[in-house]
C-alpha cells in the first residue's frame, strides 16, 4: 500500500519534466498561499434552489469570464445546491469580484429623463433590502396614501410649482431598492424621491424582461425606457479597446445577421427624420451611455463610458461568453495577500509541530520503551496524510486551508487517545498476573473494539460535519475525517504487530526502559489452591 501510494506521489498526474519538489507540494488553499476568493449564491423568484443544469451552465460561463481575464490556475466549482465557488490563489485580483454579474445586455431608445437625486439634493443612503422576498401589496401597505399619489401621476412633478405634490411623495425615500424594483416602471420615473442611489441598488435581473419598458439611471440621470429591440443574444463579438479620438477605453461590438438587422431598425427609430433620440445602452440595471443618434447605422455599435482597461476588458468578455442563466448574490468575498497567506502557513506548522512534539515528549516520559511507538506510528501517519493531500489535490482538485491543518492537528489528539486505551488495557492484563508475551495479544482484542468505536464515531461526526457545512468548516472536517481513518490504518497495519515484536524484547521488561516491568513486579502473586484433608 505505501508503494502504491508513493508511485501515485511521483508518477500520476505530473509532468514528465517536474521536479521532485513539484512533484511532493500539496495543493494549498487560498488563506495559505494568497489570492481571491469569492462566493456567488444563485437567487430565484420563488426562493428555491435552481436546476443543475442551470448551475453547471453558470459555473461554466463564469469559468470563461475568468479564463477570459488571463489569471493562472484559478478554480471555478459549484458547492451544495445554489453556489459558485471562484478561487484564484497567489494573486489579489478585485476584477473577479465582478465577474458575477448577469451582464444582461439591452439597448433601449430613451423616451424620457429627469434628475435622479431627491427635490431637496439629499443623498440619504437607501435602506437595506430584506431579507425576504418584496410583494407589491406590502409595498402599498407601508407607503399609505403617498402609494395613491403617485399613481395620479402623469409626468414628474415640479417642485418648485407644487411643493405640496412632491412632499406627499417623501415616504418613497424610504424604500429599500428591493421594494422599488416591484413598482411599476411609470412610478419609479414619475416619483422624484426615487432616487438614482436607489434604482442602481436594485437586485440583479430586475429590468431584464425585453418586452417591457424599463427605468435605469447612469450616475445622476433617470431613463424612462423603452421595451428592448436588441439583445445582448444578438452580439457576435466585443473588443475592448481605445477610441481613437478621445483615448478612452471602449467596447466594440459587433453583431449576429439577425441582430444587425435590429439594431439598423432600432437606429433608424431612434432617429426618426432628424428627431435624434437617444438609444440607451443598459447591462444589468444600470445604463452604461445613452448616446444620440446621428443617423440610421448600419454596421457595428460601441459602448462608451468612464471605464478603466480592466473595467472595459471585463465587459467585453461578459458579453462575449454570454449572459449568466441566473441572478447571483455575492455571498463573500475575500483578498489575501500572498504575504499574510505564508504567515499563516508558517503559523499552522508551527501548531501542528508542536502538537506533535507535545504529544510524542508526554509518551515517552509516561511509557518511556513504548512512547517510540508512538512516535513511529504518528511519524507514519504524518506522511500518509502527507501523500493522500498530495493526491487528491491533483485528481480532485482539495486544497489544505487553515481549517484543515486545524483538523489534523485535533486529529493528533485521537490517535493519542487510542495508545492510552491499548497501553492501559495492556497495563490490566500485567497486573492480573500475566507476562507481556501474553498480555499483549489479549490487551490488544479487548482494547481493539474500543479504538474502532471511538475512531468511528469521530469519522462519523467529521461526514455529518462536511455534508452539513461550507466553505473553510468543510475543510477542516475533510482533514479530521481523513486523518482519523488513516490512524486507524496505522493502527491494524502497524501498531499491533511493533508491540508484538517488542514483547519478545528483554527491555520490554525493564523498569528503567518501560513501565510495564515495574507494573509487573506489582502484580499480585497467584493463590495457591488449598486442598482440604478429609
Amino acid at each position: 500500500m505505501f508503494l502504491a501510494l508513493a508511485s501515485l506521489v511521483f508518477f500520476a498526474g505530473v509532468n514528465g519534466d517536474s521536479s521532485v519538489r513539484q512533484r511532493l507540494a500539496p495543493k494549498l488553499g487560498l488563506d495559505l498561499v494568497g489570492g481571491t476568493q469569492v462566493t456567488l449564491s444563485a437567487t430565484t423568484s420563488n426562493g428555491k434552489a435552481p436546476g443543475a443544469g442551470q448551475l453547471e451552465e453558470a459555473r461554466r460561463i463564469i469559468e470563461n469570464r475568468v479564463n477570459g481575464l488571463g489569471v493562472s490556475e484559478a478554480q471555478v466549482v459549484t458547492e451544495g445546491d445554489r453556489d459558485v465557488v471562484v478561487s484564484v490563489p497567489g494573486q489579489s485580483n478585485d476584477s473577479i469580484k465582478q465577474i458575477g454579474t448577469p451582464a444582461q445586455l439591452r439597448f433601449r431608445e430613451v423616451l424620457n429623463q429627469t434628475p435622479g437625486v431627491a427635490p431637496d439634493g439629499s443623498t440619504t443612503k437607501p435602506a437595506a433590502n430584506p431579507g425576504t422576498p418584496v410583494s407589491l401589496a406590502a409595498v402599498q401597505k407601508k407607503l399609505g396614501p403617498a402609494y395613491q399619489a403617485a399613481q395620479a401621476l402623469t409626468a414628474p412633478p415640479d417642485p418648485t410649482s407644487d411643493p405640496s405634490a412632491s412632499a406627499a411623495l417623501a415616504p418613497f425615500a424610504s424604500l429599500s431598492p428591493a421594494e422599488v424594483a416591484v413598482l411599476p416602471a411609470s412610478m419609479q420615473f414619475n416619483v422624484p424621491y426615487i432616487t438614482c442611489a436607489q434604482l442602481n441598488d436594485r437586485v440583479a435581473g430586475s429590468i431584464q424582461a425585453p418586452g417591457s419598458q424599463a427605468v435605469a439611471c447612469d450616475q445622476s440621470t433617470k431613463y424612462m425606457l423603452d421595451t428592448a429591440k436588441v439583445l445582448g443574444t444578438d452580439v457576435s463579438g466585443a473588443t475592448a479597446g481605445t477610441d481613437p479620438q478621445t483615448g478612452a477605453w471602449v467596447v466594440d461590438l459587433s453583431f449576429t445577421g439577425s441582430g444587425q438587422n435590429k439594431w439598423t431598425s432600432l437606429t433608424e427609430q431612434a432617429y426618426g427624420n432628424g428627431a435624434m433620440t437617444q438609444i440607451a445602452v443598459v447591462l444589468d440595471n444600470q445604463v452604461v451611455s445613452a448616446p444620440s443618434t446621428n443617423g440610421v447605422i448600419t454596421g457595428d455599435a460601441q459602448i462608451s463610458g468612464s471605464f478603466t482597461q480592466s473595467q472595459a476588458s471585463l465587459l467585453a468578455d461578459q458579453l462575449k461568453f454570454g449572459a449568466l442563466p441566473l441572478t447571483f448574490q455575492q455571498s463573500q468575498a475575500q483578498s489575501i495577500s500572498p504575504s499574510i497567506g505564508s504567515d499563516q502557513l508558517r503559523a499552522g506548522l508551527i501548531a501542528a509541530g508542536l502538537g506533535m512534539l507535545l504529544v510524542v515528549l508526554y509518551s515517552f516520559f509516561y511509557y518511556r520503551l513504548l512512547g517510540t511507538v508512538i512516535f513511529l506510528s504518528l511519524g507514519l501517519s504524518a506522511m500518509l496524510v502527507y501523500g493522500f493531500l498530495v493526491v487528491l489535490g491533483r485528481q480532485i482538485g482539495f486544497t489544505l486551508s487553515l481549517a484543515g491543518i486545524a483538523g489534523f492537528i485535533v486529529s493528533l489528539g485521537v490517535a493519542a487517545d487510542s495508545f492510552v486505551i491499548y497501553f492501559e488495557r495492556l497495563k490490566d492484563e500485567i497486573r492480573e498476573g500475566r507476562s507481556p508475551r501474553s498480555a499483549v495479544p489479549r490487551a490488544w482484542a479487548r482494547a481493539r473494539r474500543t479504538i474502532v468505536s471511538a475512531n468511528v464515531i469521530t469519522i462519523l461526526a467529521a461526514v455529518v460535519l462536511y455534508l452539513v457545512s461550507v466553505g473553510t468548516v468543510k475543510g477542516f472536517a475533510f482533514a479530521l475525517g481523513l486523518a482519523t481513518m488513516l490512524d486507524l490504518l496505522v493502527v491494524f497495519l502497524f501498531r499491533h504487530p511493533v508491540m508484538t515484536l517488542f514483547a519478545g524484547t528483554k527491555a520490554f521488561l525493564s523498569p528503567r526502559v518501560s513501565g510495564l516491568g515495574r507494573v509487573a513486579r506489582r502484580a499480585p502473586a497467584s493463590t495457591p489452591t488449598r486442598t482440604k484433608e478429609v
